[in-house]
């Protein structure tokens, strides 16, 4: 929406997404990550690093960041930066290639699978903590993105460090998954709070 005179939203909307399509997309993720999450547990936690994937097991773990690619593109069009925004290129292809890896790693064994998980969770959580900390000042409400970022590289150095270990398994990433989610929610609630300051509404 075009405005006529220079406010804090008419800065922000040409830098970062508005606080309301910010957080219907962090809805939107947290109900992919529960119903991930879910589907995982139900299906296939019990699976440890020298089993071989069921196909349920290889869909979700090739699903996952084939659906954070998704969302980057979403996001990126409600900001309106096109191809200018080098974070957000550089974390398509960091999924598109996670995708292609995982394709191979889901029909190998499950410590394949967490490693290539392992690697992308790290520097997804990276490029995440730089996302945040870039938007903090025009969005706010992203410090439960900052903290989420940082736990997912550490989270990804871990896995990734433990994928050939016997007790390993997929029930460490639908944890990764389940973290996430309430992350994406703390952010969708301190949002709403700055909104209302702001007099943007809920």
């Amino acid at each position: 929406m075009i405005q006529t005179t220079v406010t804090p939203a008419t800065t922000m909307a040409t830098t970062t997404p508005t606080l309301s399509g910010l957080r219907s997309l962090y809805l939107i993720r947290i109900a992919f990550s529960l119903i991930w999450v879910a589907l995982l547990f139900t299906t296939s936690a019990s699976l440890v690093s020298k089993d071989k994937p069921t196909a349920i097991a290889a869909v979700l773990l090739i699903v996952y960041p084939l659906w954070d690619v998704t969302a980057t593109l979403l996001e990126r069009r409600m900001a309106g930066t096109g191809s200018t925004d080098r974070v957000s290129t550089f974390n398509i292809a960091l999924g598109l290639a996670t995708t292609a890896g995982m394709i191979t790693a889901a029909f190998s064994t499950i410590g394949r699978a967490l490693l290539v998980f392992g690697i992308w969770a790290l520097l997804a959580g990276a490029v995440q903590l730089t996302v945040a900390l870039r938007r903090r000042r025009a969005v706010g409400g992203q410090w439960p993105m900052v903290i989420s970022g940082a736990q997912s590289v550490l989270a990804g150095a871990t896995i990734a460090a433990t994928s050939a270990s016997v007790t390993s398994g997929l029930s460490t990433v639908a944890g990764y998954s389940a973290f996430g989610a309430f992350w994406f929610l703390v952010s969708v609630i301190a949002m709403s709070i700055r909104a209302r300051r702001m007099g943007l509404g809920a």
